[in-house]
């Protein structure tokens, strides 16, 4: 049964679309606010909306679909979610922003929808006792094993993975995710160590290439918060051409694999991704992940670019002095990780419309000159 008859809405960002996109805004925003996505032709913007944040009630899901829906309509083709996000209702609340963009003329192949999964959904809170919910909703359903969790809050099983995709199919009224992230699986290594967390993510790759065939999505990725960004010799740390490894196994000999996607933080106090050279860049030499990612041919979002709202709230000296232009610490915040050389996209969390202004207007701005941004590094040195 495809996507129509399921009553999901068919297609996904392509090439023809997201032009047409960039197009609508040619008088108000620069075509440096948009890029490539490596390796195919699509056009994404700098700018995305990320839907974590704020509180588990109908408020936020009234404001979220209308940061989703504005944004859609002012130059931001990029909205990420994820299964659990303010427990499983940020799905919801984005399917109801794009009902609202489409019916106002935005067209489904122009713009991009970032899924992510493997943290529970609890969608009637955390329970006091995580395991029980798991084996009641979870491994009695077929979905996972107990060896499959951690921490009571991540399951990296294909099965509960599968689930999740689908249940965010559902949720956003998309039949096709433009790509799907497995959400942080190195919190599994202290449990179970690199190479059995390695055997895991390989059956999940492999779901997730089936997922494409099906074409529930056209790319997947993982988001980390700290296995890109710690040295070598730490126990998270993840290695790009390891998982590029992992992917090739997954598609099977002779077949291209669909891994494309490294979401990880980035800002003014957490540089490492473009800092720390960690990385076998792919052309025999090391580099940041950053570097790496760009040469392997993986897109690199970037998340927290606010610091967790720290940045919006305290000005950060370097920054400050270098974006004068800039109305406030959030701008600046945002401007400099956006500015990055290498990072595709920058997501930003939000909850309150009165936040996606600050968004909106660093879109209308050139991104940095790579002197300007490097001058930064400079004055902190």
């Amino acid at each position: 049964m495809n996507a129509a008859e399921n009553g999901l809405i068919p297609g996904a960002a392509n090439s023809a679309g997201t032009k047409a996109y960039v197009a609508r805004f040619a008088g108000t925003l620069a075509d440096e606010h948009f890029s490539d996505f490596l390796n195919t032709r699509i056009k994404l913007s700098s700018l995305g909306v990320g839907t974590f944040p704020g509180g588990v009630d109908d408020v936020t899901d009234v404001a979220v679909a209308a940061i989703v829906a504005r944004a859609l309509q002012a130059g931001i083709n990029v909205v990420d979610t994820g299964a659990n996000y303010r427990l499983g209702r940020a799905g919801r609340a984005v399917g109801v922003g794009i009902a609202k963009a489409m019916a106002a003329g935005i067209q489904r192949e122009e713009f991009f929808v970032v899924g992510k999964g493997g943290f529970l959904t609890f969608p009637g809170g955390r329970p006091e006792d995580p395991l029980t919910f798991f084996r009641e909703e979870v491994a009695a359903k077929g979905l996972g094993k107990e060896e499959d969790l951690v921490q009571g809050v991540h399951c990296l099983s294909p099965e509960y993975i599968a689930w999740q995709l689908d249940m965010l199919r559902a949720q956003t009224g998309l039949g096709t995710l433009d790509v799907f992230l497995v959400d942080q699986p190195e919190v599994h290594i202290p449990l179970i160590d690199k190479e059995q967390m390695y055997r895991k993510l390989v059956d999940v790759f492999t779901m997730l290439e089936a997922a494409v065939q099906a074409n529930k999505i056209r790319y997947y990725g993982i988001s980390t918060f700290n296995a890109c960004r710690v040295e070598t010799d730490n126990t998270l740390f993840q290695s790009l051409t390891s998982l590029i490894g992992l992917a090739e196994k997954a598609a099977g000999q002779g077949n291209r694999h669909h891994l494309r996607v490294v979401q990880l933080p980035f800002n003014a106090l957490m540089p490492e991704a473009y800092t720390r050279f960690s990385q076998v860049t792919g052309q025999g030499n090391i580099g940041s992940t950053i570097q790496a990612a760009f040469q392997l041919k993986l897109t690199i979002m970037a998340s927290h670019p606010l610091g967790k709202g720290l940045l919006a709230r305290e000005e950060v000296p370097s920054l400050q002095e270098a974006m004068p232009e800039l109305a406030d610490a959030a701008q600046r915040a945002i401007q400099f990780v956006r500015s990055t050389p290498g990072i595709g996209v920058t997501l930003v969390g939000l909850s309150t419309p009165l936040h996606l202004p600050d968004v909106l207007a660093v879109a209308r701005q050139l991104p940095l000159s790579k002197e300007r941004y490097l001058a930064m590094f400079e004055k902190e040195q």
